[in-house]
């Protein structure tokens, strides 16, 4: 089925929308290494800077690949496994002490929400896309 019209321009702006923000915090692993680094390294991640650097890579490439339309079924799910992992890692709020965890509970929330969103763009990326690239796996 391929979207046109009306279809094609609501999925682009939420192409946009969802992809965009992913790589917008991606470029904030980098121009924040430092206290995300710290961060990484008082949960426990093994090699922080390393992770703090490869996740950013990764929701840049892939949420600008979510924007494009490039490999989105690849993009999506290296989205919503790498969002439900660092929701469960990152922000555990039932392991926090009790004036964190509303934060924590927010951005856990955030990260389920938007793996959800990845995994529904995932579903749509047997079809084509109005105004992508169309380069995909299927």
């Amino acid at each position: 089925m391929v979207a046109t019209g009306a279809e094609a321009a609501v999925l682009l702006v939420a192409r946009v929308l969802f992809g965009g923000v992913l790589a917008f915090m991606g470029l904030n692993h980098f121009m924040q290494t430092g206290q995300m680094t710290g961060y990484a390294q008082a949960k426990g991640l093994p090699a922080p800077k390393l992770g703090v650097l490869a996740s950013g890579a990764l929701l840049v490439v892939a949420g600008l690949a979510i924007v494009v339309g490039v490999f989105p079924l690849l993009a999506a799910a290296a989205l919503a496994a790498f969002l439900l992992v660092s929701a469960v890692v990152f922000h555990d709020f039932w392991a926090v002490p009790e004036d964190q965890q509303q934060d924590e509970m927010t951005s856990f929330l955030k990260n389920v929400a938007m793996a959800g969103g990845a995994l529904a763009f995932g579903a749509l990326a047997s079809q084509s896309w109005g105004f992508s690239v169309g380069l995909s796996l299927l």
